[in-house]
């Protein structure tokens, strides 16, 4: 129950995958949310704290997550080649962008040489900081591929939903149970 099979997602995965899904759109929406703040809103400062805060720990779980997705089997694919060739091609660049959007993140809070508390847990140190024009950049970077990710997890959703509803295929009560397999 608590690892993948060939048939199926374990809780583990279930997990990460719908808190990852949560912290994305989260920090997505507060982000944007917090670049319309004036100096004179209460948020002003709260907002980046909860923003950098919760990005970190993401950051912390999607590393982990990709630990997990090497150690663990993935349940067979669905669909034809094509298909499951997109599917794959797909997830290697949502966790491509979770890593340049969460790293780029880290790159604006350090820039100054600062770590990065993480709710008054523990500060995670600036192990980069200083490069010419880093917040700037980063930020850049931040913004952009943040439009990315919510795209492409959007059309990841999509995809989702279409072989439930149109296909059939078990793809996404696959994601909602552990180690759920349809009896052909």
């Amino acid at each position: 129950m608590w690892g993948n099979s060939r048939f199926g997602w374990g809780l583990v995965s279930i997990l990460l995958h719908w808190l990852s899904a949560l912290a994305i759109v989260g920090l997505f929406v507060l982000g944007w949310w917090m670049t319309g703040l004036d100096y004179y809103d209460s948020w002003y400062n709260l907002a980046p704290w909860w923003h950098r805060s919760v990005g970190m720990l993401l950051l912390f779980a999607t590393l982990g997550r990709l630990v997990w997705r090497f150690v663990q089997p993935s349940p067979v694919a669905r669909g034809h080649r094509l298909e499951r060739l997109a599917a794959h091609a797909g997830h290697i660049l949502l966790y491509c962008l979770m890593l340049l959007v969460l790293v780029s993140g880290y790159l604006i809070s350090t820039a100054e040489g600062s770590g990065v508390d993480v709710f008054g847990w523990f500060k995670v140190p600036a192990l980069v900081s200083g490069l010419p024009d880093q917040a700037t950049l980063a930020g850049t970077i931040h913004w952009y591929a943040a439009w990315a990710l919510i795209v492409l997890a959007a059309g990841h959703a999509l995809a989702a939903f279409k072989h439930h509803l149109i296909d059939r295929h078990d793809v996404l009560v696959r994601m909602l149970l552990p180690r759920y397999t349809r009896r052909h």
